[in-house]
């Protein structure tokens, strides 16, 4: 019998040793598992990645990363020592490794790993899911029905280089002038809660921002309060990376004690209360990540689960996928969910993958994972949301265009009576097309700036 595409094979988690980074030597398992020390020692900018790699590095990685800072980079750098210790977890740390690292590729982009000829596509936004158009109040949008996403505030732990919302989160960069939240904390959470007492048919809240780690712990309780008095609220969703990048935040007592006071409120309430994160690659898994993931099933929320993101030279193959699938659910309790294709933000274009791509990888992960814990791969459709990748209407392959349609009006159609009749496009990274393609898109860009 022919062997199998992929082979299961349980692998333990490992904490990676962070000592042997030069800046790290001497630092102490207390301090590492510190919520404090890891805010404190967060990587923000090229002479702190100098001082924890040493001499591991050569200067052209350095002018490789300014070039990117300067010219090309979305976010920020914000990388916690958690995030930084998962990259080359294993072998000799040396430039090339540290260049092909995974982690290091969507965390410490540089300019060389983008595609200088189409950096961005020419239908990329910075508000790629118009997110910020259908907000009914600052920082809430009501794009599904039944569901919104509240914005708490604009910061996280860390700042992923392919962040969706990269138009409001972070610090501005040289590309981007960054949005800004205007009201105060206590009003714009007060405004969230009397849309959601006026508005009964919305029964879901998904709590993000930025991420609710940066939120204040009894701040963050307090709002959640909130929701669990609107008696129409039947499920609150906690979207936090940092439960990989910062798993110490997690495991503080204040935040395991306010969880658990959250969590039985929920549940006496008959209030589904889950945690969101994002876990791209199976390397950001450790023992820390799993202890904080079973402690906030412990305290009683209901369920945790995964949303990754589909990025070439990061996870876009069948294998990254499943190892990581298996390590979330088998190792750390936490259910794969979803997998977004990335957005359509500029300076993307190198992660993303083309549908076609998104199809054959949901194709090829069936059958190995228990049913429940088979991811569903979605591409988010501007305008539309999130639909399953096999649910495309019509696909131009040459050009790379996708067509799309829905079955709910958003909060800015209700006056639309095309809105679930029309097709809705997507596209495809344009390297990813025939070189027929290629040219078509050459002569339109030409065209446009002729």
């Amino acid at each position: 019998m022919d062997v199998q595409p992929y082979l299961y094979e349980r692998r333990p988690l490992i904490e990676p040793d962070w000592t042997r980074f030069p800046g790290w030597r001497d630092v102490t398992t207390a301090q590492w598992e510190s919520a404090q020390w890891q805010r404190v020692n967060c990587v923000k900018n090229i002479k702190q990645l100098r001082a924890v790699m040493g001499d591991l590095l050569d200067e052209r990685f350095y002018t490789d990363l300014e070039t990117d800072q300067q010219r090309l980079a979305t976010m920020s750098m914000l990388v916690p020592p958690q995030m930084l210790n998962t990259m080359v977890p294993t072998g000799e740390v040396t430039t090339d490794a540290f260049y092909a690292d995974p982690i290091r590729r969507y965390m410490i982009p540089v300019a060389t790993d983008r595609h200088l000829d189409w950096p961005s596509h020419p239908h990329a936004t910075r508000d790629s899911l118009h997110e910020h158009d259908m907000w009914v109040a600052e920082g809430l949008t009501h794009r599904y029905p039944t569901k919104v996403l509240a914005e708490l505030l604009s910061t996280c732990p860390q700042y992923c280089g392919h962040c969706t919302r990269m138009d409001l989160v972070g610090n501005s960069t040289p590309t981007v002038d960054k949005l800004k939240l205007t009201l105060k904390p206590v009003d714009r959470y007060q405004a969230h809660l009397d849309y959601l007492k006026a508005h009964p048919g919305v029964r879901d809240v998904v709590v993000s921002g930025g991420d609710v780690a940066n939120v204040p712990w009894k701040q963050l309780e307090t709002y959640l309060m909130g929701l669990l008095s609107v008696p129409t609220v039947r499920d609150i969703r906690l979207a936090t990376k940092a439960l990989m990048g910062l798993p110490q935040h997690w495991l503080q007592d204040d935040v395991v004690e306010g969880l658990h006071r959250v969590a039985i409120t929920a549940q006496r309430r008959g209030v589904n209360l889950a945690v969101h994160t994002h876990v791209n690659h199976v390397n950001s898994l450790t023992p820390l990540v799993a202890r904080a993931a079973h402690m906030l099933l412990e305290v009683g929320v209901r369920d945790v689960r995964n949303q990754g993101v589909l990025m070439r030279g990061v996870n876009a193959t069948t294998a990254d996928l499943l190892d990581l699938c298996f390590a979330l659910q088998g190792e750390a309790g936490i259910l794969p969910y979803y997998f977004y294709m990335c957005d359509m933000i500029p300076h993307a274009e190198h992660w993303r993958v083309p549908v076609w791509h998104a199809q054959q990888l949901q194709h090829d992960m069936m059958g190995y994972l228990p049913g429940y814990a088979t991811p569903r791969i979605v591409c988010d459709v501007p305008f539309v949301g999130k639909r399953w990748v096999h649910m495309v209407s019509e696909y131009d392959r040459e050009h790379g265009i996708s067509y799309w349609t829905k079955n709910y009006r958003t909060s800015i159609e209700q006056d639309d009576a095309e809105a679930l009749s029309k097709l809705y496009a997507y596209y495809d990274p344009i390297d990813t097309l025939p070189e027929s393609g290629q040219d078509w898109w050459r002569k339109q860009q030409a065209n446009e700036t002729a």
